[in-house]
């Protein structure tokens, strides 16, 4: 059970996430600041409430496993990673510069807490399969997690791997898809619609549930049934707002990858900053 001083301080942390992953664009002057500022809420709630890690161990056998496979989404993980503690928030303002362990899609050879590399849509779905296979091979309780984008759904691999979590009854998977209703070429229903959504998911043999993906409560509070039907994956759509949080970029697909000038930093930031005050209260 999710208290009212726990919701508030997931709600701050979110904050933080937002402010890191604005951090990352104006030191690199480029990101996909859309689909990272849509995951905020969902990222902080795994990371924070639910999953199972250990920053100073983050090799620990017991933990849980977490799969971004939207990669490109790849500024809210380095900020989530950043405020959990598993490496120095400075380098977060190295990203966009030659050397730095912070590339444009995920490198789990470059900082600790990356499980597996992603930044090809459609892989991470039958990675994360994998590990939960083997997760059950090997007698363990840990979860794995997964973060998809919507427009990522067109690729086929992942209906591939939908079918294969489904067919060996792996109850130990949860996917969240980030339901922005975005890609960068326009709206997903526009360029491969697959409505409805829902009824899809459950013809794969999936257990379904959907969500105001920007509501913390109700992220922990259905994540934290999960499973949700036994010997079944599960899966969340969390509907969302793509660039939630920056006035002038929600909802709009060109701010998929943005290219910041220091005049929309200012009004990010300032954004931002509104937020704040509204959570003071």
């Amino acid at each position: 059970m999710l208290t009212v001083k726990d919701e508030l301080q997931l709600k701050n942390i979110t904050l933080n996430i937002r402010k890191k992953i604005l951090r990352q664009i104006k030191a690199g002057r480029m990101g996909h600041i859309g689909g990272a500022m849509s995951i905020a809420e969902i990222i902080t709630a795994l990371y924070f409430k639910i999953m199972r890690v250990d920053p100073e161990n983050p090799d620990w056998p017991m933990r849980d496993r977490f799969v971004l496979s939207a990669g490109h989404k790849c500024l809210a993980l380095y900020a989530v990673l950043a405020e959990k503690g598993f490496f120095e928030e400075n380098i977060l303002d190295t990203y966009g510069s030659l050397g730095s362990k912070l590339p444009g899609h995920p490198n789990m050879f470059e900082i600790p807490g990356i499980e597996t590399n992603t930044g090809a849509l459609g892989h991470g779905l039958s990675i994360a399969g994998g590990m939960a296979m083997g997760l059950r091979m090997d007698g363990l309780q840990s979860k794995v997690y997964v973060i998809m984008g919507d427009g990522e759904l067109a690729e086929g691999s992942n209906w591939e791997a939908a079918a294969a979590c489904s067919h060996h009854k792996l109850s130990n998977i949860l996917v969240f898809v980030d339901r922005n209703h975005l890609q960068i070429a326009g709206r997903t229903v526009d360029v491969m619609s697959y409505e409805p959504l829902d009824e899809r998911w459950r013809a794969f043999g999936w257990s379904v549930r959907e969500i105001d993906g920007h509501n913390i409560r109700q992220i922990v509070e259905v994540a934290e049934a999960f499973p949700f039907e036994e010997h079944k994956p599960s899966v969340i759509i969390a509907n969302t707002v793509k660039s939630k949080g920056i006035s002038f970029a929600e909802d709009r697909a060109d701010f998929h990858y943005w290219k910041a000038t220091d005049e929309e930093i200012l009004r990010a930031e300032q954004d931002l900053l509104e937020i704040e005050r509204r959570l003071k209260g």
